[in-house]
This record gives structure tokens, sequence and C-alpha cells, in this order.
């Protein structure tokens, strides 16, 4: 079965920098939507980046500029680079994954939560002022 497992959150000051990381079971980068979410309590899952079969990669306005998703294709790993990091970042974050059976175009890398079908456990993130 297809896993995706994050590792890598840490506790980190106001402005300082992380990366986080999800490994990922299988070769998904080739035919998944790949994505980062992250969730507080009681707040709804919040996409935050994307990146499609093609290496496109899309990403929302609260974290355009700071952060930057990449995927190792040899090594089967997700990445999420976080930079000039805020307390508000302060969450879960998760990486996802859509399975579409086919290429996964620009198009298909969404940021709702719904579109994806398999998810990580969850890494912590929090950042202190």
């Amino acid at each position: 079965a297809v896993q995706l497992m994050e590792s890598g959150g840490d506790s980190v000051q106001d402005g300082g920098s992380l990366r986080i990381a999800c490994e990922v079971s299988g070769n998904l980068f080739r035919r998944y939507c790949m994505a980062w979410f992250r969730q507080t309590p009681g707040q709804e899952r919040e996409g935050l980046a994307t990146l499609a079969s093609t290496g496109g990669t899309s990403y929302a306005d609260s974290v355009k500029g700071r952060f930057t998703i990449s995927g190792d294709k040899a090594k089967n790993i997700l990445y999420l680079a976080m930079n000039d990091l805020q307390p508000t970042d302060t969450a879960i974050y998760y990486c996802a994954a859509r399975g579409l059976g086919t290429y996964c175009t620009d198009d298909y890398a969404t940021f709702h939560p719904d579109d994806y079908n398999l998810w990580g456990q969850g890494t912590q993130v929090t950042v202190s002022a």
C-alpha cells in the first residue's frame, strides 16, 4: 500500500527556517499530484503548496515567497522548505497525494483537501515569538 510519512517538524523562533519532509512509498511523483497542507485546532485544513507531475508548482498567498515545495524523485521524498516563519505558521503539517490514474497536470494539483486521497500522519511545526 502507498504510504506517506512526514518528518522534520520542530520548534523554531520567529523569522527562522525549517525544512520538513514526506517520505513516499512507491514512485508517486510521476502520476500523482502532491501537496502540503496544514491544520490548527478548530480550523479547516489549509492548502499551502502543490507539485504536479509536470513539475509545476503553486502556492497559497499566505506562504508565497516564503515556502518552497520540491520533490526528490530518486529518493521518493517530498519537501517543504519554509523561511521567515511566523507564529501564525504554527500548525500540524501534512503531505498529501492525489491519484488520478493518469498524469497529474497543473489544473489537478488543487488546494482542496477533499481532492486528495492519501495522507500522512502529520508533523508539528511550532513558531515562537
